[in-house]
């Protein structure tokens, strides 16, 4: 039966989000809505928000007496999810899990394994950041389902249509994790699109056909995405094609763990440096009360341009409650020399990111970008993520080589803020201005509709494009994708023999699209366990299919082998010769199948990661 709605699900860093349109109503009727959200927002109060805070709160004992937790759907949740549980992990942080979409994206640790609240006491139960982020579309099809469904099972979330955005620096690994986190609360079938260009969709649909006078032939939009954990860059082209104007995604930059919550910690460790000259003591769980504290100071003085401080109360250590608390405050002026002049520093265009200088040993945790000036990430992604590109001929280039945009498109959280729209707007303007470019205007930044829930709204529209009812960016595989080749070479004592990486998913390969290596036959091991080792590059741009390397410096990172024996007709131990074929599927999943010479026999291999067994 075909899905009643077509959902957009934004999971995001800091805030997740849905929205929904009616896949069965005539065009001028299937409208894209925000869906509300019931959660706890404060003890024993549920209340409906558009917007789901991405927090999970564990309960200690005597966290919330009396039932006070108690939902319409679940009258004693084991977790608080939402509003309550930012709240009420400001107070008490080691019971808090925050961030969890940047640990699931951070190869450094077991992401199926329960780490999270991340070092908090033993006594703390833990989750691990595929389950904490299960948890939160849990949620959401709770919700959704509790008010849809009653006597038509049809209309519950996991039969619709949903589209599930993802960063689009996200690799492979944690793009299936995320596939594997919405398998667990649920959905069978989701697909994945990239934020940025779910950004793009939601600007597309707010126009409606006048996005075709707002852009032309020749223009390169760059969508800045500065969310709470993560910042990404992309860009976006426009052609003609049979008289008719397309879009596609050109470049996407690196995973830079950079943002809102990187933010909120400045601004905390300021107060807790104006505290300690005071005569106060800040520890580590009062600094991550305090990390907290500012993040909703730092939101109540954006919102209020006219506003000038916000006030900040910290639990001491005493035993009284009262005499035991810290008072300080938040001022606009700490907003504008931390965040402003820290994090978006005017710059010329060839300072890029420093890299930090690494201390022998070094406590474990999520690898923050080491230079905190996104201005300084994104002439790095303008100078030189693009430098191999297909597409290369397509983009306006400065002088220098700089990409040079004429339009931007702001989305995330963080830039919310006028102050920093505007901040990174002037920066630009004088890279332009260096490239001998005049500087976007008014009519260059694109008016970026909601920001709260513009990638929410965007993947409803992706969903409505996919029917042939909306206009669809170009985009396909972000990344160019290898598979690890043995050389054939004599065996060597004490030494594996070479491995040679061959190119079987090219950088913009498009989804539902197939390639055959052309030419070559491999030796595939059949009948006993082997391991497939893949390899992805964010730089190579200019491989095709079939292209096999052998020298690739730092170009290319390998992802997690995938371990499986496959069977041919009771056989064991054999090689065969087969060709190999690629196929981007609709979902996003990539796939490499192993034909045999006869064709008589097929095997499918999936990029998709293994458990990790901690050997």
């Amino acid at each position: 039966m075909a899905a009643k709605y077509i959902v957009g699900i934004d999971l995001g860093t800091t805030n997740s989000a849905l929205a929904r349109s009616d896949a069965t109503a005539a065009e001028e009727h299937s409208r894209i809505e925000i869906c509300a959200i019931p959660q706890l927002v404060n003890p024993g109060e549920v209340a409906e928000r558009t917007l789901l805070p991405s927090f999970l709160y564990i309960p200690g004992e005597f966290d919330f007496p009396g039932g006070s937790i108690a939902l319409p759907w679940d009258p004693e949740p084991k977790l608080v999810i939402g509003e309550l549980a930012r709240k009420r992990g400001a107070e008490s942080p080691s019971r808090l899990v925050a961030s969890a979409k940047s640990w699931l994206s951070y190869a450094g640790v077991n992401r199926t394994a329960p780490i999270l609240p991340w070092q908090a006491p033993e006594e703390v139960p833990k989750l691990s950041p595929v389950e904490v982020s299960s948890q939160f579309l849990q949620h959401l099809r709770t919700v959704w389902d509790s008010g849809q469904v009653a006597d038509q099972p049809e209309l519950a979330l996991a039969e619709q249509d949903v589209l599930l955005t993802v960063p689009a620096s996200f690799d492979e690994e944690a793009r299936e994790l995320t596939r594997r986190a919405a398998e667990q609360a649920g959905f069978q079938h989701v697909t994945l699109l990239e934020e940025p260009q779910a950004a793009f969709y939601a600007w597309l649909e707010s126009q409606g056909d006048a996005w075709r006078s707002r852009i032309k032939v020749g223009d390169l939009v760059l969508v800045c995405d500065v969310g709470g954990g993560t910042t990404d860059f992309s860009l976006i082209t426009v052609s003609e094609e049979n008289g008719e104007l397309t879009l596609k995604r050109v470049a996407v930059g690196d995973h830079i763990l950079l943002g809102g919550d990187n933010m909120d910690l400045a601004l905390a460790r300021v107060l807790q440096h104006r505290l300690e000259a005071s005569g106060h003591r800040v520890d580590t769980w009062q600094l991550h009360g305090l990390w907290h504290q500012c993040r909703m100071a730092k939101e109540k003085l954006f919102a209020s341009p006219r506003t000038q401080s916000a006030p900040i109360t910290l639990l001491g250590k005493g035993t009284k409650l009262i005499g035991g608390t810290i008072k300080t405050e938040l001022t606009r002026e700490d907003l504008d020399q931390v965040l402003v002049k820290g994090f978006f520093p005017e710059v010329a265009s060839s300072e890029l990111p420093a890299r930090q200088r690494r201390i022998g040993f070094q406590e474990l945790g999520l690898p923050y970008a080491a230079d905190a000036a996104i201005t300084k990430h994104l002439a790095r992604f303008l100078s030189e993520q693009i430098r191999n590109s297909l597409e290369a001929a397509a983009i306006r280039r400065g002088r220098s080589g700089l990409a040079c945009p004429t339009h931007i498109l702001f989305n995330g959280g963080v830039m919310k803020a006028a102050v920093l729209r505007d901040q990174v707007v002037q920066v630009l303007n004088s890279w332009l201005k260096e490239e001998d470019f005049d500087g976007l205007g008014a009519q260059q930044i694109l008016d970026a509709p909601d920001l709260e829930h513009a990638v929410a709204r965007g993947a409803a529209y992706y969903g409505k494009a996919r029917r042939g009812r909306g206009v669809r960016i170009r985009s396909g595989a972000s990344r160019t994708y290898y598979i690890g080749i043995e050389s054939a070479m004599p065996a060597v004592p004490g030494m594996e023999a070479p491995l040679k990486a061959l190119c079987v998913v090219p950088f913009g390969m498009e989804e539902g699209t197939e390639a055959t290596i052309p030419n070559r036959e491999f030796g595939l091991v059949v009948g006993e366990p082997a391991e497939f080792r893949f390899l992805t590059s964010s730089v190579r741009k200019q491989d095709h299919v079939g292209s096999l390397l052998e020298d690739w410096g730092d170009d290319l990172e390998e992802l997690g082998p995938l371990e499986v024996t496959l069977i041919l007709d009771g056989q064991q131990g054999t090689v065969v010769p087969v060709r190999l074929e690629t196929r981007v599927t609709e979902i996003g999943t990539l796939e490499v199948w192993c034909v045999s010479r006869d064709g008589k026999q097929r095997w499918k291999l999936e990029l998709n990661i293994r458990e990790k067994t901690g050997r």
